[in-house]
Protein backbone atom coordinates (compact mmCIF):
# COMPACT_ATOMS: atom_id res chain seq x y z
CA UNK A 1 0.00 0.00 0.00
CA UNK A 2 0.96 3.79 -0.31
CA UNK A 3 2.76 5.31 2.24
CA UNK A 4 -0.12 8.15 1.94
CA UNK A 5 -2.82 7.53 4.26
CA UNK A 6 -6.23 7.33 3.13
CA UNK A 7 -9.22 9.41 4.64
CA UNK A 8 -10.61 7.54 7.59
CA UNK A 9 -14.17 7.93 6.32
CA UNK A 10 -13.36 6.70 2.70
CA UNK A 11 -11.47 3.82 3.86
CA UNK A 12 -14.82 2.70 5.97
CA UNK A 13 -17.03 3.68 3.05
CA UNK A 14 -19.21 6.44 5.10
CA UNK A 15 -19.93 10.17 5.34
CA UNK A 16 -18.24 12.22 7.70
CA UNK A 17 -21.59 12.47 9.43
CA UNK A 18 -22.10 8.83 10.17
CA UNK A 19 -23.48 7.66 13.40
CA UNK A 20 -22.00 4.87 15.98
CA UNK A 21 -24.39 2.21 14.41
CA UNK A 22 -23.14 3.35 11.13
CA UNK A 23 -19.45 3.21 11.43
CA UNK A 24 -19.87 -0.48 13.50
CA UNK A 25 -21.41 -1.73 10.11
CA UNK A 26 -19.03 -0.58 7.63
CA UNK A 27 -15.98 -2.23 10.16
CA UNK A 28 -17.46 -4.99 10.34
CA UNK A 29 -18.59 -5.49 6.99
CA UNK A 30 -14.81 -5.05 5.91
CA UNK A 31 -13.71 -6.93 8.69
CA UNK A 32 -15.53 -10.34 7.31
CA UNK A 33 -13.97 -9.27 3.94
CA UNK A 34 -10.37 -9.18 4.60
CA UNK A 35 -10.04 -11.38 7.37
CA UNK A 36 -6.83 -12.87 7.56
CA UNK A 37 -8.14 -16.95 7.84
CA UNK A 38 -10.59 -15.95 4.73
CA UNK A 39 -7.62 -14.86 2.73
CA UNK A 40 -4.74 -16.40 4.30
CA UNK A 41 -1.44 -15.43 2.78
CA UNK A 42 -2.83 -12.10 1.10
CA UNK A 43 -0.55 -9.12 1.93
CA UNK A 44 -2.93 -6.79 0.36
CA UNK A 45 -5.73 -7.88 2.34
CA UNK A 46 -4.21 -7.90 5.53
CA UNK A 47 -3.01 -4.54 5.28
CA UNK A 48 -6.97 -3.56 4.24
CA UNK A 49 -7.93 -5.62 7.18
CA UNK A 50 -5.50 -3.43 9.16
CA UNK A 51 -6.35 0.11 7.83
CA UNK A 52 -10.01 -0.70 8.29
CA UNK A 53 -9.23 -1.34 12.03
CA UNK A 54 -6.95 1.91 12.47
CA UNK A 55 -10.03 4.36 10.94
CA UNK A 56 -12.36 2.71 13.00
CA UNK A 57 -10.55 3.21 16.19
CA UNK A 58 -10.72 6.42 15.47
CA UNK A 59 -13.88 7.68 14.33
CA UNK A 60 -15.44 5.41 17.01
CA UNK A 61 -13.86 7.16 19.75
CA UNK A 62 -15.62 10.64 20.12
CA UNK A 63 -12.28 12.97 21.28
CA UNK A 64 -9.80 10.73 18.34
CA UNK A 65 -12.61 11.59 15.89
CA UNK A 66 -12.87 15.53 16.80
CA UNK A 67 -9.12 15.36 16.55
CA UNK A 68 -9.33 13.51 13.33
CA UNK A 69 -11.89 16.19 12.01
CA UNK A 70 -9.90 19.13 13.15
CA UNK A 71 -5.88 17.97 12.15
CA UNK A 72 -6.69 15.22 9.74
CA UNK A 73 -3.99 12.12 10.75
CA UNK A 74 -2.20 14.07 13.08
CA UNK A 75 -4.87 15.22 14.96
CA UNK A 76 -5.80 11.68 16.87
CA UNK A 77 -1.80 11.19 18.17
CA UNK A 78 -2.05 14.64 19.92
CA UNK A 79 -4.32 12.38 22.12
CA UNK A 80 -1.63 9.59 22.47
CA UNK A 81 -3.16 7.67 19.34
CA UNK A 82 0.17 6.36 17.79
CA UNK A 83 -1.68 4.78 14.43
CA UNK A 84 -2.05 0.50 13.54
CA UNK A 85 -1.99 -2.16 15.87
CA UNK A 86 1.15 -4.40 16.60
CA UNK A 87 -0.54 -7.28 15.06
CA UNK A 88 -4.06 -9.37 14.40
CA UNK A 89 -4.67 -10.14 18.09
CA UNK A 90 -3.94 -6.60 18.76
CA UNK A 91 -7.34 -5.91 16.82
CA UNK A 92 -9.26 -8.48 18.50
CA UNK A 93 -8.89 -7.46 21.95
CA UNK A 94 -9.15 -3.77 20.82
CA UNK A 95 -13.03 -4.82 19.44
CA UNK A 96 -13.87 -7.94 21.32
CA UNK A 97 -17.71 -5.97 21.24
CA UNK A 98 -17.11 -6.21 17.20
CA UNK A 99 -15.91 -9.62 16.74
CA UNK A 100 -17.77 -11.35 20.13
CA UNK A 101 -14.89 -11.33 22.29
CA UNK A 102 -11.72 -11.90 20.65
CA UNK A 103 -12.94 -12.94 17.02
CA UNK A 104 -16.36 -13.24 14.67
CA UNK A 105 -17.95 -16.67 13.99
CA UNK A 106 -16.04 -18.43 11.43
CA UNK A 107 -12.33 -17.17 12.03
CA UNK A 108 -10.18 -18.08 14.86
CA UNK A 109 -10.51 -16.26 18.30
CA UNK A 110 -14.11 -16.38 18.12
CA UNK A 111 -16.36 -15.76 21.45
CA UNK A 112 -17.56 -18.66 23.62
CA UNK A 113 -19.70 -21.08 22.17
CA UNK A 114 -22.06 -22.56 24.62
CA UNK A 115 -22.38 -26.02 24.16
CA UNK A 116 -25.85 -27.95 23.69
CA UNK A 117 -26.39 -30.69 25.59
CA UNK A 118 -25.92 -34.01 24.17
CA UNK A 119 -28.73 -36.34 21.93
CA UNK A 120 -30.47 -38.66 23.06
CA UNK A 121 -31.66 -41.98 20.86
CA UNK A 122 -34.31 -44.65 21.70
CA UNK A 123 -36.19 -47.05 20.26
CA UNK A 124 -39.89 -47.54 19.83
CA UNK A 125 -41.94 -51.11 18.52
CA UNK A 126 -45.25 -50.62 16.86
CA UNK A 127 -47.85 -52.95 15.37
CA UNK A 128 -48.36 -53.07 11.39
CA UNK A 129 -51.32 -51.18 11.51
CA UNK A 130 -50.22 -48.72 14.68
CA UNK A 131 -47.56 -47.94 11.86
CA UNK A 132 -50.85 -47.65 9.16
CA UNK A 133 -52.66 -45.44 11.45
CA UNK A 134 -50.76 -43.82 13.53
CA UNK A 135 -50.17 -43.84 17.29
CA UNK A 136 -49.79 -41.60 20.11
CA UNK A 137 -47.06 -43.07 23.08
CA UNK A 138 -46.09 -42.02 26.25
CA UNK A 139 -42.31 -43.30 27.07
CA UNK A 140 -40.19 -43.07 30.43
CA UNK A 141 -36.88 -41.61 29.39
CA UNK A 142 -33.48 -41.47 31.56
CA UNK A 143 -32.04 -38.18 30.74
CA UNK A 144 -29.20 -35.35 32.17
CA UNK A 145 -31.68 -32.33 33.50
CA UNK A 146 -30.43 -29.24 34.56
CA UNK A 147 -30.23 -29.13 38.50
CA UNK A 148 -33.66 -27.44 40.36
CA UNK A 149 -31.58 -26.63 43.30
CA UNK A 150 -28.71 -24.38 41.44
CA UNK A 151 -30.52 -23.81 38.04
CA UNK A 152 -27.88 -25.05 36.39
CA UNK A 153 -24.85 -23.14 37.28
CA UNK A 154 -23.38 -25.12 39.67
CA UNK A 155 -22.72 -23.19 41.66
CA UNK A 156 -24.07 -23.00 45.62
CA UNK A 157 -27.36 -21.34 46.11
CA UNK A 158 -26.28 -17.59 47.12
CA UNK A 159 -22.86 -17.96 44.91
CA UNK A 160 -22.62 -17.27 41.24
CA UNK A 161 -19.80 -18.51 39.33
CA UNK A 162 -17.01 -16.11 38.65
CA UNK A 163 -15.60 -15.21 35.61
CA UNK A 164 -12.55 -17.31 34.05
CA UNK A 165 -9.49 -14.91 35.06
CA UNK A 166 -7.29 -16.72 32.41
CA UNK A 167 -9.75 -16.71 29.35
CA UNK A 168 -11.69 -13.44 30.60
CA UNK A 169 -15.03 -15.32 30.79
CA UNK A 170 -14.20 -16.03 26.48
CA UNK A 171 -13.93 -20.22 27.58
CA UNK A 172 -10.80 -20.01 24.88
CA UNK A 173 -7.64 -18.39 24.75
CA UNK A 174 -6.11 -17.24 21.39
CA UNK A 175 -2.46 -17.84 20.18
CA UNK A 176 -1.03 -16.38 16.83
CA UNK A 177 0.79 -18.48 14.39
CA UNK A 178 1.73 -15.66 11.58
CA UNK A 179 -1.44 -14.61 10.14
CA UNK A 180 -3.97 -16.97 11.67
CA UNK A 181 -5.15 -17.21 15.29
CA UNK A 182 -5.65 -20.23 16.84
CA UNK A 183 -8.11 -20.67 19.85
CA UNK A 184 -8.20 -23.48 22.02
CA UNK A 185 -9.72 -24.54 25.21
CA UNK A 186 -9.23 -22.67 28.53
CA UNK A 187 -7.02 -25.08 30.72
CA UNK A 188 -8.35 -22.97 33.80
CA UNK A 189 -12.06 -23.01 33.05
CA UNK A 190 -12.01 -25.95 30.29
CA UNK A 191 -14.25 -24.02 28.24
CA UNK A 192 -16.69 -22.72 31.06
CA UNK A 193 -15.44 -19.04 30.89
CA UNK A 194 -16.21 -19.77 34.55
CA UNK A 195 -14.95 -20.71 37.60
CA UNK A 196 -17.23 -22.02 40.22
CA UNK A 197 -15.64 -21.76 44.16
CA UNK A 198 -18.56 -23.06 45.92
CA UNK A 199 -20.14 -26.25 44.12
CA UNK A 200 -24.08 -27.05 44.69
CA UNK A 201 -24.46 -30.10 46.94
CA UNK A 202 -27.13 -31.32 44.96
CA UNK A 203 -25.57 -31.62 41.59
CA UNK A 204 -21.98 -31.12 42.69
CA UNK A 205 -21.28 -28.33 40.73
CA UNK A 206 -22.23 -29.86 37.11
CA UNK A 207 -25.70 -28.07 36.38
CA UNK A 208 -27.33 -31.02 35.84
CA UNK A 209 -28.99 -34.37 37.12
CA UNK A 210 -30.09 -37.60 36.58
CA UNK A 211 -33.78 -37.98 36.13
CA UNK A 212 -36.59 -40.15 34.78
CA UNK A 213 -39.13 -38.11 32.51
CA UNK A 214 -41.71 -38.88 30.64
CA UNK A 215 -42.05 -37.84 27.02
CA UNK A 216 -45.20 -37.59 24.54
CA UNK A 217 -44.28 -39.43 20.83
CA UNK A 218 -46.81 -39.13 17.84
CA UNK A 219 -45.76 -41.78 15.40
CA UNK A 220 -47.44 -40.59 11.87
CA UNK A 221 -49.86 -42.65 10.56
CA UNK A 222 -47.92 -44.22 7.01
CA UNK A 223 -44.26 -44.60 8.84
CA UNK A 224 -41.75 -46.77 8.07
CA UNK A 225 -39.61 -49.67 9.63
CA UNK A 226 -36.38 -48.12 10.77
CA UNK A 227 -37.40 -44.09 10.02
CA UNK A 228 -36.40 -41.91 13.10
CA UNK A 229 -38.61 -39.62 14.75
CA UNK A 230 -36.90 -36.19 16.05
CA UNK A 231 -37.81 -34.12 19.25
CA UNK A 232 -36.41 -30.98 19.74
CA UNK A 233 -34.88 -30.15 23.19
CA UNK A 234 -35.82 -33.22 25.04
CA UNK A 235 -32.28 -34.58 24.77
CA UNK A 236 -29.73 -33.77 27.79
CA UNK A 237 -29.92 -30.64 29.30
CA UNK A 238 -26.54 -28.54 28.54
CA UNK A 239 -23.83 -28.25 31.57
CA UNK A 240 -23.93 -25.10 30.80
CA UNK A 241 -26.38 -22.11 31.89
CA UNK A 242 -27.99 -20.38 28.51
CA UNK A 243 -26.76 -23.51 26.64
CA UNK A 244 -29.50 -25.55 24.60
CA UNK A 245 -30.75 -28.90 25.52
CA UNK A 246 -29.70 -31.83 22.86
CA UNK A 247 -32.63 -33.39 20.78
CA UNK A 248 -34.53 -37.08 21.32
CA UNK A 249 -34.48 -39.14 17.98
CA UNK A 250 -37.11 -42.07 18.41
CA UNK A 251 -35.95 -45.10 15.91
CA UNK A 252 -39.33 -46.86 14.84
CA UNK A 253 -39.45 -50.43 14.81
CA UNK A 254 -42.51 -51.97 12.78
CA UNK A 255 -43.65 -55.22 13.72
CA UNK A 256 -44.50 -57.58 10.66
CA UNK A 257 -47.70 -58.80 9.81
CA UNK A 258 -48.46 -61.69 8.38
CA UNK A 259 -51.03 -60.97 5.69
CA UNK A 260 -48.95 -57.66 3.85
CA UNK A 261 -45.96 -57.25 2.32
CA UNK A 262 -44.75 -53.93 2.07
CA UNK A 263 -43.57 -52.00 -1.10
CA UNK A 264 -43.49 -48.49 -0.80
CA UNK A 265 -47.05 -47.03 0.00
CA UNK A 266 -48.16 -49.71 -1.83
CA UNK A 267 -49.35 -53.35 0.47
CA UNK A 268 -49.23 -56.53 -1.20
CA UNK A 269 -51.63 -59.55 0.17
CA UNK A 270 -52.02 -63.05 -1.19
CA UNK A 271 -55.54 -64.43 -1.06
CA UNK A 272 -55.79 -68.22 -1.25
CA UNK A 273 -58.43 -69.80 -3.59
CA UNK A 274 -59.50 -73.78 -4.74
CA UNK A 275 -59.66 -74.68 -8.06
CA UNK A 276 -63.28 -74.43 -8.09
CA UNK A 277 -63.32 -70.64 -6.82
CA UNK A 278 -60.90 -70.61 -9.75
CA UNK A 279 -62.95 -71.54 -12.53
CA UNK A 280 -66.37 -70.08 -11.85
CA UNK A 281 -65.71 -67.67 -9.56
CA UNK A 282 -66.47 -66.10 -6.09
CA UNK A 283 -66.72 -63.26 -3.56
CA UNK A 284 -63.36 -63.44 -1.01
CA UNK A 285 -62.84 -61.23 2.13
CA UNK A 286 -59.45 -59.19 1.60
CA UNK A 287 -58.00 -57.59 4.76
CA UNK A 288 -56.85 -53.76 4.55
CA UNK A 289 -55.34 -51.74 7.32
CA UNK A 290 -58.88 -50.50 7.57
CA UNK A 291 -60.29 -53.76 8.03
CA UNK A 292 -61.54 -56.74 5.81
CA UNK A 293 -62.92 -55.65 2.22
CA UNK A 294 -65.20 -58.14 0.17
CA UNK A 295 -64.15 -58.60 -3.66
CA UNK A 296 -65.34 -60.49 -6.86
CA UNK A 297 -63.12 -62.37 -8.38
CA UNK A 298 -64.10 -63.02 -11.83
CA UNK A 299 -64.47 -67.10 -13.25
CA UNK A 300 -61.42 -68.18 -14.55
CA UNK A 301 -59.10 -66.53 -12.69
CA UNK A 302 -55.22 -68.11 -13.28
CA UNK A 303 -52.77 -68.80 -10.39
CA UNK A 304 -51.08 -65.48 -8.90
CA UNK A 305 -53.27 -63.41 -11.11
CA UNK A 306 -53.51 -59.19 -9.42
CA UNK A 307 -56.58 -57.14 -8.40
CA UNK A 308 -55.33 -53.57 -7.45
CA UNK A 309 -57.46 -52.30 -4.82
CA UNK A 310 -56.71 -48.00 -5.37
CA UNK A 311 -56.06 -45.70 -2.24
CA UNK A 312 -56.17 -49.45 0.29
CA UNK A 313 -52.55 -49.29 0.78
CA UNK A 314 -50.25 -47.41 3.11
CA UNK A 315 -50.88 -43.34 3.81
CA UNK A 316 -47.53 -41.63 2.51
CA UNK A 317 -45.96 -40.53 5.91
CA UNK A 318 -46.06 -36.87 4.19
CA UNK A 319 -49.07 -36.85 3.96
CA UNK A 320 -49.98 -37.18 0.11
CA UNK A 321 -52.61 -39.76 -0.26
CA UNK A 322 -52.42 -43.78 0.00
CA UNK A 323 -50.81 -46.44 -1.87
CA UNK A 324 -52.66 -49.22 -3.26
CA UNK A 325 -53.66 -52.56 -2.15
CA UNK A 326 -52.47 -55.16 -4.64
CA UNK A 327 -54.60 -58.53 -3.98
CA UNK A 328 -52.68 -61.43 -5.50
CA UNK A 329 -54.81 -65.13 -6.05
CA UNK A 330 -53.12 -68.23 -5.19
CA UNK A 331 -54.54 -71.43 -6.70
CA UNK A 332 -54.49 -74.11 -4.34
CA UNK A 333 -54.09 -77.68 -5.70
CA UNK A 334 -55.02 -80.44 -3.02
CA UNK A 335 -52.06 -82.92 -2.73
CA UNK A 336 -54.60 -85.67 -1.58
CA UNK A 337 -57.90 -87.04 -2.87
CA UNK A 338 -60.63 -89.36 -1.75
CA UNK A 339 -61.41 -91.43 -3.94
CA UNK A 340 -65.03 -89.55 -5.12
CA UNK A 341 -63.20 -86.81 -5.67
CA UNK A 342 -60.47 -88.79 -7.48
CA UNK A 343 -63.96 -90.11 -9.82
CA UNK A 344 -65.39 -86.43 -9.99
CA UNK A 345 -62.34 -84.96 -11.51
CA UNK A 346 -61.09 -87.98 -13.72
CA UNK A 347 -65.26 -87.36 -15.56
CA UNK A 348 -64.49 -83.69 -15.69
CA UNK A 349 -61.33 -83.66 -17.28
CA UNK A 350 -62.35 -84.71 -20.65
CA UNK A 351 -64.19 -81.39 -21.01
CA UNK A 352 -61.91 -79.37 -19.79
CA UNK A 353 -59.47 -77.20 -21.66
CA UNK A 354 -55.95 -78.72 -22.40
CA UNK A 355 -52.97 -76.70 -23.77
CA UNK A 356 -50.95 -79.88 -24.60
CA UNK A 357 -53.29 -81.24 -26.43
CA UNK A 358 -55.02 -78.15 -28.41
CA UNK A 359 -55.69 -78.24 -32.12
CA UNK A 360 -53.65 -76.32 -34.47
CA UNK A 361 -56.70 -73.91 -34.99
CA UNK A 362 -56.27 -72.76 -31.41
CA UNK A 363 -52.43 -72.58 -31.15
CA UNK A 364 -51.08 -69.39 -32.79
CA UNK A 365 -49.91 -69.80 -36.43
CA UNK A 366 -46.31 -71.36 -36.26
CA UNK A 367 -43.98 -72.85 -39.38
CA UNK A 368 -43.28 -76.00 -38.90
CA UNK A 369 -39.96 -75.26 -40.80
CA UNK A 370 -38.55 -72.98 -38.12
CA UNK A 371 -38.48 -76.60 -35.79
CA UNK A 372 -35.70 -77.66 -38.33
CA UNK A 373 -31.95 -76.66 -38.79
CA UNK A 374 -30.56 -76.23 -42.12
CA UNK A 375 -29.32 -79.69 -42.50
CA UNK A 376 -32.85 -80.73 -42.08
CA UNK A 377 -32.37 -82.15 -39.04
CA UNK A 378 -35.16 -82.43 -36.63
CA UNK A 379 -34.86 -79.46 -34.36
CA UNK A 380 -33.42 -80.43 -30.37
CA UNK A 381 -36.45 -77.86 -28.59
CA UNK A 382 -37.62 -80.93 -26.99
CA UNK A 383 -38.12 -80.74 -23.20
CA UNK A 384 -36.11 -82.57 -20.45
CA UNK A 385 -39.01 -85.07 -19.22
CA UNK A 386 -38.82 -86.34 -23.41
CA UNK A 387 -34.98 -86.82 -23.59
CA UNK A 388 -34.99 -88.29 -20.10
CA UNK A 389 -38.45 -90.44 -21.29
CA UNK A 390 -36.36 -91.57 -24.48
CA UNK A 391 -33.73 -92.47 -22.71
CA UNK A 392 -35.05 -95.23 -20.12
CA UNK A 393 -37.00 -96.51 -23.22
CA UNK A 394 -33.00 -97.72 -24.26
Amino acid sequence: MSSQKRDYYEVLGVSRTANDAELKKAYRRLAMEFHPDRRPGDKEAEEKFKEAAEAYAVLSDAEKRGLYDRFGHQGPSQGGFQGGFGGIEDIFSAFADIFGGGGFPGFGGGGRRVPRGDDIEIELSVTFLEAAKGVKRELEIDRHSACETCKGSGAKPGTQPQRCRTCNGRGQVAHQQGFFVISTTCPQCRGQGSTIAEKCGSCKGAGQVAKRATVSVTVPAGIDDGQRLRLTGQGDASSQTGGEAGDLYVLIRVQADPRFVRDGDDLWTDIPLTFTEAALGTRVEVPTPDGSETIDVAPGTQPLSKQVLPGRGMPNVRGRGRGNLVVRFVVLVPKELSSEARELIEKLGPHLYSPRSASSQELPDHDASDDRHEDGHESHKESLFDRLFRKNKK
